[in-house]
């Protein structure tokens, strides 16, 4: 997106503001259908426009303050997403976080993992990457999902996958903990290991476009606020017609969770294809990893934080399709990443394992 900037800093500066105008226009009002159409467009462009000022703010400080910033951005977007469906949807609703959070994990894990070995064993045959750094990658995450969404189901403090208070906080601890020293790992201990290499598997340096000046930093940050502003406020305007289209198609109400994490993530899987494309099949690894992590690392304790100020329940454990589901993901990308190599094979797998995921959800 940095390279691009310029180019692209028409659209990325009118959807904000064109967003923040469609909040004014739309806020506390009934909607008719074509309206509702062009408010979701809105939306899914503020969520674009406000990750690209993330990544220029983000290049601008660098790492590893880089990465917090547009795991930050991201982690708002997708708690506030979350938070203004629970609390439209009330009690009915307080699975969301669990939902939204397993369905970030499977679509890293299996769609863009999948997609990204597919498309680029395609192009270049095998792929290479860095075995280290995305089996340290993935043991942190399989970490997160297992401490946040499985452990619930199995303790017996509270009635049914739900944490007891102190059992909610040692979570959201455990998880800022390994997110944080994962950031540190990757962007200043041990950033080698997330580069990319080449056939003879040496390290390549990242290409970096020249930092953004200190007005185009200053900039984006406050278009991306603006953004951020406008995709909390437009998610509150859409969630009745979401809910409301959701059980017009007979699909369960845990699909609302899927929903939530495609939009989050769809800039990390626009991105993770256009690396796999380029042959920098490690970067794609990075994203969809990395953004696992953030998923769980982040949000399942601000989720935690805003259960206890606004007095939602919060049921975060598994139920038994998706843990089998989740096993058998962290079988197979334990199995992909060891070689430090893949073909079309293993990008088929997971793009399958992803698919299962999507039949379960539309029909569990």
């Amino acid at each position: 997106m940095l390279t691009g900037a310029r180019s692209r800093l028409s659209w990325v500066v009118v959807v904000p503001v064109l967003a923040l105008v469609a909040l004014a226009f739309t806020w506390g009002r009934d909607l008719a259908s074509a309206v509702v159409v062009v408010v979701a467009l809105v939306l899914g462009a503020s969520v674009l426009a406000a990750v690209h000022h993330a990544e220029v703010v983000a290049h601008r400080v660098g790492e590893p303050f880089g990465s917090l910033v547009l795991a930050v951005a991201v982690t708002v977007i997708e708690v506030a997403l979350i938070i203004t469906l629970m609390l439209s949807g009330g009690p009915e609703n307080a699975s969301l976080a669990r939902d939204t959070v397993f369905a970030a994990v499977m679509i890293t894990c299996n769609g863009i993992v999948g997609l990204s070995l597919l498309l680029g064993a395609i192009r270049h045959g095998i792929v290479l990457f860095n075995a280290e750094g995305s089996g340290a990658a993935l043991a942190t995450a399989a970490t997160l999902a297992t401490l946040s969404l499985v452990l619930p189901t199995f303790t017996t403090s509270r009635p049914g996958p739900e944490f007891s208070p102190p059992q909610l906080a040692f979570a959201a601890t455990a998880s800022l903990v390994l997110y944080g020293a994962f950031v540190l790992t990757q962007t200043v201990r041990h950033r080698d290991f997330f580069l990319p290499v080449t056939a003879q598997r040496e390290v390549v340096e990242e290409e970096h476009a020249d930092p953004p000046t200190n007005r185009e930093t200053l900039t984006s940050l406050g278009l991306l606020l603006a953004a951020l502003v406008a995709v909390v406020g437009l998610a509150k305007v859409e969630s009745p017609a979401i809910e409301s289209g959701i059980a017009a198609l007979g699909l369960p109400p845990s699909f609302l969770g899927v929903v939530i994490a495609l939009l989050v993530l769809l800039p990390e899987t626009l991105a993770a294809v256009r690396n796999a494309l380029r042959n920098r099949v490690q970067t794609s690894l990075n994203l969809a990893l990395g953004s696992a992590m953030a998923s769980i690392g982040l949000t399942i304790p601000a989720i935690a934080i805003a259960s206890i100020w606004i007095d939602l329940p919060l049921l975060l454990g598994l139920g038994s399709t998706q843990m089998v589901l989740l096993a058998l993901t962290v079988v197979v990308a334990v199995l992909t990443v060891v070689p430090g190599r893949a073909t079309r094979l293993q990008g088929a797998v997971h793009l399958v394992l992803f698919a299962a995921f999507l039949f379960l959800a539309v029909s569990p």
